[in-house]
């Protein structure tokens, strides 16, 4: 199954239609897309990478063969509750806590902060994008997700170490994101991830010239009236080797108040007579114009 692609090269120029077609197909009908020419440096990835890696490594792999997780598959234990990772969190706004993180150097802070400047532009783009495609001011996803400081950005750095029963564990269980927009630097070389579509369980090949993977959480389904949709999906243990996972969530604030769009509601109650007084004179008019009137209407305007 050919996973969708967007390639931002092809939004300037001729085409740009076709373009913005192929990605809000994607938004509608997938939950999860691939960007290529996203404009974020390309050499800044293979770095964080590599920091992350050598983290993982040096403060994290001795420990997890060491974990409950580990312990319990080792005994063929029930360990369906439990998820075959080693992860940490990391968020940077509306502030960062990265210097909180144990043993972390200052090349991974700053290299990580170049990162995320970037990439909040990719998401700010990807929302602006969608917005569009959703016939919405394109600062409505911004604007929506901003509450008092700011949309939040935060980062789950995740290895899938590798596992020796990997049918008796889930990397991660099934789920869907709870956020926003999530842009994910994954494995260029170990498999792992899984989007459910149309009940069969599609497996996401490795990241391949370091392009993003794209999947959309609960408030941007919420804030489009569910014509976007966020979709389950899961990590599957791997014996082959150990699998890399660094998404960054663009959510709204804590304290953001999410309610889908108005503009993507239909209009609500209403008296039916006033709908017919309405429509003897617009009969032969779109429906869309008589339907935004009858919410002008009911709203007192």
């Amino acid at each position: 199954m050919e996973i969708p692609v967007i390639d931002f090269d092809q939004l300037n120029g001729e085409n740009r239609s076709k373009t913005m077609a192929l990605l809000h197909e994607a938004c509608e009908k997938w939950g999860f897309f691939q960007v290529d020419n996203h404009g974020v440096d390309k050499k800044l990835m293979q770095k964080v990478k590599q920091l992350v890696n050598e983290y993982y490594d040096e403060n994290l792999k001795e420990s997890f063969y060491e974990s409950e997780v580990a312990k319990s598959l080792k005994n063929k234990a029930n360990i369906s509750d439990m998820d075959w990772e080693s992860a940490f969190f990391i968020w940077h706004r509306p502030t960062s806590n990265i210097n909180e993180v144990p043993k972390i150097s200052e090349e991974f802070c700053k290299t990580m902060d170049e990162y995320i400047a970037q990439l909040i532009k990719l998401a700010e783009k990807l929302s602006e994008l969608m917005c569009e495609n959703l016939g919405l001011e394109k600062d409505c996803i911004k604007e929506a997700f901003a509450g008092s400081k700011g949309p939040a950005v935060g980062t789950k750095v995740a290895k899938y170490p590798q596992c020796p029963n990997p049918e008796l564990v889930r990397g991660l269980r099934e789920h869907t994101d709870a956020g926003g927009i999530i842009l994910l630097l994954q494995d260029d070389q170990v498999p792992g991830l899984e989007f459910l579509k149309n009940g069969k369980w599609v497996q996401i090949p490795p990241s391949k010239n370091n392009t993003i993977f794209v999947n959309t959480g609960d408030q941007v389904e919420v804030l489009s009236n569910g014509r976007y949709k966020s979709i389950r999906h899961r990590v599957m243990a791997e014996k082959s080797g150990s699998r890399l996972s660094i998404a960054t969530f663009y959510n709204p604030n804590g304290d953001a108040v999410i309610s889908p769009a108005s503009k993507l509601l239909y209009p609500s109650h209403y008296r039916f007579q006033d709908y017919l007084k309405l429509y003897s004179t617009t009969k032969f008019a779109e429906k869309g114009p008589r339907f935004e009137s009858m919410k002008t209407m009911v709203n007192g305007h």
